[in-house]
Order: structure tokens, then C-alpha cells, then sequence
């Protein structure tokens, strides 16, 4: 049983991972300020401890370190959402703070091991496929890939200076019930059900690559547990392609709807045209074949 911290813990994913952490008897604290996260994502369990608190304000996570001892932080807070990040860049940059008080305070309390969720963004606009961890350059641009960039950056830096460990998760597109409507399926799905128009940027052709989250939390549960890829980055994400348009049309199919799709002027910015990891380490880590994704969306609709 180990103490753990995840930030960002009324997060989609973050929930999910803490749901499944006290499933494995560790103790959790986790702290959000619900800038992004829910209230209704707040895991209740006599193993977890939620506090309110903004990860970017020293004065109040400095008392979190101190009041217990923790063995391994789950950096997760981060403000999300493609227009959210691309509206608030500041905000978005803000999250600098973060990582200086997380990584700190990691070296002052004796932390054996961050995890990091960095992003499939800092990709950018792809330079080829699959999309390796160690070869494929980094086309980061927009402040949210910059921002997860410099996380990584952080995690290595302080590797090399404080002997900090570290594992470097990048997320790629990650749906599942809690997710907010600020992403593609969620959204989708919620005017699906409500017969409403489902919108779409540009000509759909854009592509993208679905991970149901149970894939997602074996992986980073193999991870942890059995200490793999220490030091080192990872793709956590399914490889299949699936362009927007057929994501739509094939919600519209599973959901019985009504619902018309509707193209919108692309966005200026943020959207990238293709998203394809190399997932021969999200493999090693998930030793299944991934959930089919007609199946996990037909989640949804039960």
C-alpha cells in the first residue's frame, strides 16, 4: 500500500485513476480547484481524501506535503479543453506555477516518483506516423503544448539535478463517462441524445485515434505497479484511426438519433489534421487488445 497525491483529481481521467488506486488499497489525496474539474467526479471512499486547493498556489499545497507523507505524486492538474486553452493562454501558462511547486516540494518531501500526464499535442501537426515518443520531433506551437512540453522538460530536469524519477504519460484522445462536454465524443454523444445538430469544424476529415478508459488505466496501473518505462516516456492511446465525420455518423448510427450534422468554418487554430501514436510500449503495458470502440460507446447509451 503506498500514500499517493494526484492533482487535478476531479479530472475525467484523474477520478478514474483514483477510483481504480483505492480499488488497490493505496491511500489517495487529491486536490482540485474546479477550474476544469467536477464536483460530481469526487471520488467518495474511505481511502481517499479530497481537498480543494489550486496546485499553482504554493501557500495552498505547502501545508498538503507536510500534514502526511507522501510516496508518489500523479501530476494531472492541467487546464483542458481545445478551446478553452486556445481562448485562455494565460491561464494555460499559469500552469508554469504548477510544476514549480509539484517538482519542489517532490525534492523537499522525499517523493520517490512523479507521473506526468503530458499530451499527444505536443506532437502538433504531425511530421510523419505513428507518432514515436524518441523520434518524432515535437511541433509544439499552441501555449497547451507548450505547457506540457516544459513538463517534460521539468521531469527531466529534475532527474538529472535531484535524482527525482519520473514516468512521462502523453495522452492521447481518452473517452469514457465522466468526461466533460469539452471533448469531441462527450460532446457528440450529448447532442446525440438530445437530437440536436451535432457540429463539426472544417470538413470532418481530420483524424483521430480513440482510447476507451479502462485501456487507458491498465496501462498506466501496469505502469506503476510494476515500475516500467522509469525515467522515461510512453504513449498512452489507441493507434486506430477514425476520421471526425465517421466518429459522428457512427454515434448518430449507435444512438438511433435524429440528429443532423452540421459544418462549421474551421478553427483557426488547434486542430490538428491527423493524431496517430506508435503504441508499441502502450502494448507492453497493456498486454490485451484494446476495447472495441462501437462497444465502448455503446456505454454511453445504457
Amino acid at each position: 500500500m503506498s500514500n499517493i497525491l494526484v492533482t487535478g483529481g476531479a479530472g475525467f481521467i484523474a477520478s478514474s485513476l483514483i477510483e481504480a488506486l483505492v480499488k488497490e488499497g493505496h491511500l489517495v489525496t487529491s486536490i482540485d480547484n474546479f477550474i476544469t474539474g467536477n464536483k460530481k467526479n469526487v471520488i467518495s471512499d474511505k481511502n481517499h481524501n479530497f481537498i480543494e486547493a489550486n496546485v499553482n498556489n504554493y501557500d495552498e499545497i505547502f501545508p498538503i506535503f507536510s500534514s502526511q507523507k507522501f510516496d508518489y505524486i500523479f501530476h494531472y492538474a492541467a487546464l483542458v479543453g481545445v478551446k478553452r486553452t486556445i481562448d485562455n493562454p494565460i491561464k494555460v501558462l499559469n500552469d508554469m506555477k504548477g510544476f514549480d511547486n509539484i517538482f519542489s516540494l517532490a525534492v523537499e518531501f522525499k517523493i520517490k516518483k512523479i507521473f506526468f500526464s503530458s499530451s499527444s499535442e505536443v506532437y502538433g501537426e504531425p511530421v510523419h506516423l505513428p507518432q514515436k515518443e524518441y523520434s518524432t520531433p515535437l511541433n509544439s506551437r499552441l501555449p497547451y503544448a507548450v505547457i506540457k512540453n516544459i513538463g517534460e522538460c521539468y521531469c527531466k530536469s529534475y532527474k538529472k539535478e535531484y535524482d527525482l524519477d519520473f514516468t512521462i504519460f502523453r495522452f492521447f484522445n481518452t473517452f469514457g463517462l465522466r468526461q466533460s462536454k469539452d471533448f469531441v465524443v462527450s460532446k457528440f454523444i450529448s447532442a446525440a441524445k438530445k437530437n440536436e445538430d451535432i457540429t463539426i469544424y472544417g470538413d470532418g476529415k481530420q483524424t483521430r485515434t480513440l482510447c476507451y478508459i479502462d485501456d487507458h488505466l491498465e496501462a498506466t496501473l501496469e505502469a506503476f505497479n510494476k515500475n516500467l518505462f522509469n525515467n522515461e516516456i510512453v504513449n498512452i492511446g489507441n493507434d486506430k484511426e477514425i476520421t471526425i465525420l465517421e466518429l459522428a455518423k457512427k454515434i448518430i448510427q449507435i444512438s438511433n438519433s435524429e440528429s443532423k450534422i452540421v459544418f462549421l468554418d474551421p478553427l483557426k487554430e488547434g486542430d490538428m489534421t491527423r493524431r496517430q501514436p506508435d503504441i508499441s510500449r502502450m502494448k507492453i503495458l497493456l498486454k490485451r487488445d484494446f476495447t472495441d470502440l462501437d462497444l465502448g460507446l455503446s456505454y454511453f447509451f445504457k
